[in-house]
């Protein structure tokens, strides 16, 4: 069997299965085998009763000492029975497993294992799985593989596709050079692929991962190096000379620049009034004011008599920033358009057309500014905010459209200058590394779950004084062994804890763009006064009048990420909040969240960031949210990118052609390296 035949020829899968699969991008046996688990779970030994902490996941070894008690709730066919232990008893509760009576007879003994969960006051198991002790023992310190699903998929499905896969399947033959695997103490990659899906234990688990992350981050380089080469510093083809009138601008805003931003426009300046084309990063937290630098250089590329473009991630971000454009430039003459997927067709020609003649001088939109429809007239300047939404590709797409016009790109994301200079290696980076004085600081309290009903009640007062709240849940839906608010659930969970006429609604990555836009544009307008959310609230909209940011299982997030979801409240001129509700009592969480308890430094609690999380942590979600690799992420594997740039930039010209010579699928992957969200 090779890699390259439908997933369909693994033994085990029909017809229905492979749709489902096709469903998840998996169309390929090696897409099978490279379909990598995103977490495992761990069987550890039983614990007393009296240990167990809501939210975790616990065996117990414990005695039936109920007779099963039976309800029907709808469509729910419930039982439930007590168990009880030397330290103490608790209830136990199934859905829709009736068969269970004949199993739980009084006085018979198994071991347990469920998530512990809160209900009327009182800690209960829901849905344990039922163990002998020696079928228990058998599973100790096993790690179980657990995947990314879709409905009509389970992890066991593609656990016995894999195993399959692997014993008919050509695996591929290791591609490094023998030195390099040696001198970075590297598995070889067979194994490791075995290893990452069926790990014999956790070392077995971190040795095969970082060979799988070392090899994306190691070709993430050869691309990025052949970019490079492909790249040449162009002569300035579009001089942008200062104008008085972009002094006037600066002097008539209300507030003053800051010194990191004065110090960034003088680059910027530098770059556009200079002999060579602009490529240049600004990376500022958030809220330190980027989006004016960029203001400043469309407004001086548009008195050029150039045009100027702003690609953002999302369509309601778009919006907010052609309204605010267009009343910063009403009095110099600008014109501004909007370009958006969502337009209709004939509202779209009619933009093509203004964008062609030069009718508008700048044009503000999401990635519909790169279609193939879309003719600029002297395009000079490309500006992209929140770089790591788009990519390289996308990036060369839009600076594409002009003579190499310059191209300035921004990102709130506190990545450390020493993982940037890798990650953005074609581009000059600036930093605005200071905060506007006007900006009140945000505070911020770490809790444990006893706090929620508290806080529910100060997001009712922020409510009732006119301000707007987020809500923020790490999943979309539970799936096997992931300890996670479920956003829609928790919705109704979070309507009752608030009075009625308090309008509450949700977000999610898995619902249709055009209602992901909806429901921001009615947040946005206030109309939405709370809203649940996935992370998908991260970028893309600002709502100035939003005071609080209640993150629940904080412990879940890496610390970057829960500052960039922070910097969504503090916007406007209002005291702001950020509650981080942590469903662990850990030693080692409480430490991470108290950094982000006593800073709004983005860049200094990245780099503590990358301190705290060791390479090779795979167990919860992902952590950055961010430069979104498949296996690796740039702050619990910061070490292992160090290191696999340093390998790959030590190759000589000669090993990298015989590298590809000898693995010509590797040539063809690295030359159309996906980038997507790099």
């Amino acid at each position: 069997m090779n890699l390259t035949d439908p997933v369909r020829a693994i033994k085990g899968i029909g017809e229905k299965t492979e749709k489902d699969l096709n469903r998840m991008g998996i169309l390929t046996v090696g897409d099978m085998i490279h379909h990598i688990p995103r977490t495992y779970d761990m069987f550890e030994g039983p614990i007393p009763i009296s240990n167990i902490s809501e939210g975790n996941v616990a065996a117990l070894e414990a005695s039936v000492v109920s007779s099963v008690q039976a309800k029907q709730v709808k469509n729910l066919k419930i039982i439930s029975c007590r168990v009880q232990d030397s330290s103490g008893t608790i209830q136990l509760t199934w859905f829709n497993m009736p068969f269970l009576r004949n199993k739980l007879r009084m006085g018979y003994h198994f071991i347990f294992r469920g998530k512990v969960v809160r209900k009327n006051g009182v800690l209960v198991m829901d849905q344990p799985k039922i163990y002998t002790r020696e079928e228990y023992i058998n599973k100790m310190n096993m790690l179980q593989p657990i995947y990314e699903l879709t409905s009509g998929i389970t992890s066991n499905t593609i656990a016995k596709a894999v195993k399959n896969a692997f014993s008919e399947a050509d695996l591929p033959s290791d591609y490094l050079p023998k030195r390099i695997i040696k001198e970075y103490n590297l598995v070889n990659y067979k194994n490791a692929l075995k290893d990452i899906h069926f790990p014999k234990n956790l070392e077995a688990m971190k040795a095969a991962r970082t060979r799988l992350v070392f090899d994306e981050f190691f070709q993430f380089t050869l691309a990025l190096q052949a970019l490079k080469e492909k790249k040449t510093v162009w002569n300035n083809e579009y001089v942008i000379k200062e104008k008085k009138e972009c002094e006037r601008f600066i002097k008539e805003l209300p507030y003053s620049l800051t010194k990191a931003q004065i110090k960034v426009w003088k680059e910027i300046k530098g770059d556009i009034t200079g002999p060579s084309t602009m490529n240049r990063l600004i990376q500022g937290d958030v809220g330190s004011g980027k989006t004016i630098l960029a203001a400043l250089a469309l407004l001086m590329t548009a008195l050029n008599g150039y045009q100027g473009s702003l690609m953002v991630p999302t369509e309601v971000l778009a919006k907010q920033h052609y309204e605010s454009l267009t009343g910063l430039f009403a009095e110099y003459g600008v014109k501004i358009i909007l370009l958006v997927g969502s337009m209709t067709a004939a509202e779209k020609r009619k933009a093509y057309e203004k964008i062609k003649s030069h009718e508008v001088d700048i044009i503000v939109g999401t990635h519909a500014l790169i279609q193939e429809k879309v003719e600029y007239d002297n395009l000079a300047l490309a500006i992209t905010d929140e770089q790591h939404r788009f990519g390289v590709r996308q990036r060369e797409a839009l600076s594409g459209k002009g003579t190499h016009p310059h191209v300035l790109v921004m990102s709130a994301t506190p990545i450390p200058r020493t993982l940037a200079i890798i990650l953005y290696g074609d581009l000059d980076i600036s930093v605005v590394d200071e905060l506007p004085a006007n900006r009140l600081p945000i505070k911020n309290c770490v809790v444990d779950t006893g706090y929620r009903n508290t806080a529910y009640k100060f997001i009712a007062k922020e409510v009732a004084a006119g301000r707007q709240a987020y809500v923020i849940c790490p999943m979309v839906e539970e799936s096997e062994a992931i300890e996670a608010e479920n956003v829609i659930e928790y919705t109704e969970k979070l309507k009752e804890g608030l009075p009625s006429d308090i309008l509450v609604e949700f977000l999610h990555g898995k619902m249709k763009p055009n209602e992901k836009n909806d429901i921001m544009e009615r947040f946005a307008s206030g109309e939405i006064k709370v809203l649940v959310s996935t992370t998908v609230v991260e970028v893309g909209v600002n709502v100035p009048n939003a005071t609080v940011m209640m993150i629940e299982n904080a412990e879940r997030f890496g610390l970057a990420q829960l500052h960039q979801l922070r910097g969504r409240v503090g916007r406007g001129k209002y005291q702001s909040y950020c509650i981080l509700v942590s469903g662990s009592n850990g030693k080692e969480t409480k430490e991470r969240l108290e950094i982000l308890n006593h800073s709004n430094d983005g860049f200094y609690i990245a780099g503590e960031d990358l301190k705290l999380r060791g390479p090779g942590d795979m167990f919860g979600i992902r952590q950055s949210g961010d430069m979104e690799f498949r296996i690796g992420d740039i702050y619990n594997d910061s070490e292992v990118l160090l290191k696999a740039n340093e390998a790959a930039k030590s190759l000589t010209q000669q090993e990298v052609e015989q590298l590809l010579e000898s693995n010509p699928g590797l040539a063809d992957k690295i030359v159309n390296y996906d980038m997507g969200t790099l």
